[in-house]
């Protein structure tokens, strides 16, 4: 049965790393990671920066149509 096999190998890996071997391991992953440059990070942000205020003019203007809808809805109708 080679599921269980799977099981006990991974039993077997319970034992917790050290501290300094897990700061070792963060650093190598942390010079296989590939940095942006300048002139994207500056890219990256401005394009950022224009899709949270569409979405911003987005919600608002959802947000006030649909409360103009219930107060017309819920104050509009009233024959008073």
């Amino acid at each position: 049965m080679a599921g269980g096999n799977a099981v006990r190998s991974r039993d077997r890996r319970t034992e917790r790393t050290g501290p300094v071997l897990f700061y070792r391991q963060v650093i190598a992953e942390l010079r296989k990671v590939v940095w942006p440059t300048q002139q994207q990070l500056v890219t990256y942000f401005f394009v950022v920066m224009v899709f949270v205020a569409f979405m911003m003019a987005l919600i608002s203007g959802l947000d006030l149509g649909i409360g103009k809808l219930v107060f017309w809805l819920f104050n509009g109708r009233s024959s008073s």
